[in-house]
């Protein structure tokens, strides 16, 4: 009966401890969605299409996204990359980094990052085939830029 109970104790702490991991990944882009929701709004209503960028937490600024974010357990930050006019690649993105020293970040080791652009998703890479444009459809991409190893953690879209 010990023996039993020793064997499943190894087998089923290390898959608690993915799913826990996995856990704080998806609260990371849950509380994204918001930052997404800031990056199609400020930028559909820029009369000249420049906006600033978020740090990550704190406070906004004139001439930001509007969002502001206040760092938890599990994420440290979501910062918003300034989007320049005419917009560029990689322009609006947004960085998911989880507290240093924690589970996530240690697992991890790379932020998250979600692109957004117009076009389709490149199967290749994960990132959209155009910067964001006025009036068309905003499409997210999802990177981690890991090892494969972190990729475990992350939803299928993410692993790249």
């Amino acid at each position: 009966v010990i023996a039993i109970i020793g064997i499943l104790a190894a087998i089923a702490l290390p898959q608690y401890q993915n799913y826990v991991i996995r856990a704080r990944v998806t609260e990371g882009l849950s509380l994204a969605a918001a930052a997404k929701t800031a990056v199609v709004d400020a930028f559909a209503s820029s009369a000249t299409g420049v906006v600033n960028a978020y740090a990550g937490t704190g406070a906004a600024v004139a001439g930001d996204f509007g969002y502001e974010f206040t760092a938890g357990t599990n994420v440290g930050s979501i910062a918003i990359a300034a989007i320049a006019a005419p917009p560029v690649a990689n322009d609006g993105r947004i960085t998911i980094t989880f507290t240093a020293g924690s589970q996530v970040a240690n697992a991890l080791t790379t932020p998250i990052f979600l692109t957004p652009g117009s076009g389709t998703i490149v199967a290749a890479t994960g990132l959209p085939s155009a910067a964001i444009t006025q009036g068309a459809p905003i499409i997210w991409g999802c990177s981690v830029g890991a090892t494969a190893a972190a990729y475990k953690f992350v939803p299928a879209n993410c692993r790249f």
